[in-house]
C-alpha cells in the first residue's frame, strides 16, 4: 500500500506513494483537519483547487455529531462531506488527551462524559476501530494515549503499556472485520501509534511492539504536547529512524512549516496540523517570507497580496490592505480568505518540497527556507 520512489541523498528525506481505495496520495504530504468532516471554512472544491490530495477526520467527534446511523445511511463519510478523494481518521485518541476532566481510564477503554451535552460514552479500540470501518476510512487509527509533558516516567511507562495491548486488540479486531467481507466495504489500512513521551527507550520499545503486532502503516503520536521545540525535533527523528522503510511514517499533529520541513529531513511522510485554519481564522498568514499577521495597522495601505508570487485565489484577487479591513469589520469573508491562502501555501511548500528531493538536493531547499522564514516569526509553537 506503500511505494518508496526516491531517496535524497543530502537527507534522510523521501518520496512516496500511499495507495488508497479513493486514490494514491504522494507523500511528503500534508494533511489539512477536518475534524467535523469538513476543514472550517474551506469548501470541498476550494481544496481540490489547491491540489489537497488527503483530508483528516475525527471519530470521536463524528460518532458524537451527527452521528453514526446518519453517516451509515449516507453511505459513510466521503459521500456524507461529498469528498472522493482518501480519508485518514484519528480514533479519538488525542481526545483522551485533550478532554482529560471528562473521561476515565481503564484497561478496557475509556469513558466519555461528551463535551456537547454531558451524556456518557465508552470507547473501546474495539469501538474505535468499528467506528472509523463505518465512515469508510481509508487510514485508520488505533486507539491510544496521549501523555501529557512533562510526566514522570512511571505514568509515561504505565500508559505505554496501555496503548500497546490497545494496539493488539485494535489489529486482531481488525482483521476480523477483514475476514468478514460482507459487513466492510472498500478497503481499509490500519496504523499504529508510537507512544512514549520524552524517553527514548519506551519509544523504541513502542516501535517494537508495533512492529511485533504488525501494522499498513505507523505514526508517531505524542509530540508537540508543550514541549521545547528542540526535544520535539530530536524525539520525532529519534522515533522516525526506528520505523521500517517499507511502510509510510505520520508525525501526528505537528504542523507549522519549519518543523514539517525539519521532520521531512528525518524521513517523515505525512503530517496534519490545526495551524493553517486555526491561526488563518485570527487573522496570520504563513508566506515564503514569514509569518504576517494580517489585523496589525503596518497593512491598513498595504495593496499588495500576501504572498507575491502565490498563485492562490485570494493573492490573485484581493490585497492585505482588504483583508485587514475584513478582519477589523468581522467580516466572515476575511477569515474564509486567510485558510484558504494557508492551505495552498502548506501545500504548494510540500509540493516544492517533493521536488527537491527528486533532485537530491532537500537540504539546501531546507535550509534555505527557514532562512528566509524565520525573519518573521511571530507566533509559538502550535499544537494540534
Amino acid at each position: 500500500m506503500f511505494e518508496l520512489i526516491h531517496k535524497d541523498s543530502s537527507s534522510k528525506a523521501r518520496l512516496g506513494k500511499l495507495k488508497t481505495g479513493h486514490g494514491t496520495v504522494n507523500t511528503p504530504v500534508f494533511m489539512p483537519v477536518g475534524t467535523q468532516g469538513t476543514v472550517k471554512a474551506i469548501s470541498n472544491k476550494e481544496l481540490k483547487e489547491c491540489n489537497v490530495e488527503i483530508i483528516l477526520g475525527n471519530a470521536y467527534h463524528l460518532y458524537l455529531r451527527p452521528g453514526m446511523d446518519i453517516i451509515k445511511k449516507a453511505g459513510g463519510l466521503h459521500p456524507f462531506m461529498g469528498w472522493d478523494r482518501p480519508i485518514l481518521t484519528d480514533s479519538g485518541g488525542y481526545q483522551v488527551f485533550s478532554l482529560a476532566v471528562l473521561r476515565k481510564l481503564s484497561e478496557e477503554g475509556v469513558q466519555f462524559s461528551s463535551h456537547i451535552d454531558g451524556s456518557k460514552h465508552f470507547l473501546t479500540p474495539e469501538k474505535a476501530v468499528e467506528i472509523q470501518q463505518a465512515l469508510g476510512s481509508d487510514i485508520m487509527m488505533t486507539l491510544d494515549e496521549c501523555v501529557h509533558y512533562p510526566a514522570p516516567r512511571d505514568y509515561v511507562e504505565q500508559s505505554l503499556k496501555l496503548t500497546m495491548k490497545w494496539a493488539k486488540r485494535s489489529k486482531e479486531y481488525f482483521e476480523k472485520l477483514k475476514s468478514q467481507k460482507s459487513k466492510v466495504k472498500g478497503e481499509h489500512m490500519l496504523f499504529g501509534i508510537a507512544q512514549g513521551g520524552t524517553y527514548p527507550d519506551l519509544r523504541k520499545r513502542a516501535v517494537e511492539e508495533l512492529l511485533e503486532i504488525g501494522f499498513d502503516g505507523y505514526a508517531i503520536g505524542g509530540v508537540s504536547v508543550g514541549e521545547p521545540e528542540e526535544l520535539i525535533h530530536e524525539i520525532a527523528a529519534y522515533t522516525a529512524s526506528l520505523l521500517p522503510e517499507e511502510k509510510a511514517r505520520y508525525l501526528m499533529g505537528l504542523g507549522t512549516p519549519p518543523d514539517m520541513l525539519e521532520a521531512i529531513a528525518e524521513g517523515v511522510d505525512m503530517f496534519d496540523c490545526v495551524v493553517p485554519t486555526r491561526n488563518g481564522r485570527n487573522g496570520q498568514a504563513f508566506t515564503w517570507n514569514g509569518e504576517l499577521q494580517l489585523r496589525n495597522a503596518e497593512f491598513k495601505e498595504d495593496m499588495r497580496p500576501i504572498d507575491e508570487g502565490c498563485e492562490c485565489f485570494t493573492c490573485a484577487t484581493h490585497t492585505r490592505s482588504y483583508i485587514r479591513h475584513l478582519f477589523n469589520t468581522d467580516e466572515l469573508l476575511g477569515l474564509r480568505l486567510v485558510s484558504l491562502h494557508n492551505i495552498h501555501f502548506y501545500v504548494t511548500l510540500i509540493e516544492a518540497a517533493r521536488k527537491a528531493i527528486a533532485k537530491d538536493h532537500f537540504s539546501a531547499f531546507k535550509q534555505e527556507f527557514i532562512k528566509n522564514y524565520s525573519k518573521k516569526k511571530m507566533i509559538p509553537q502550535a499544537a494540534k
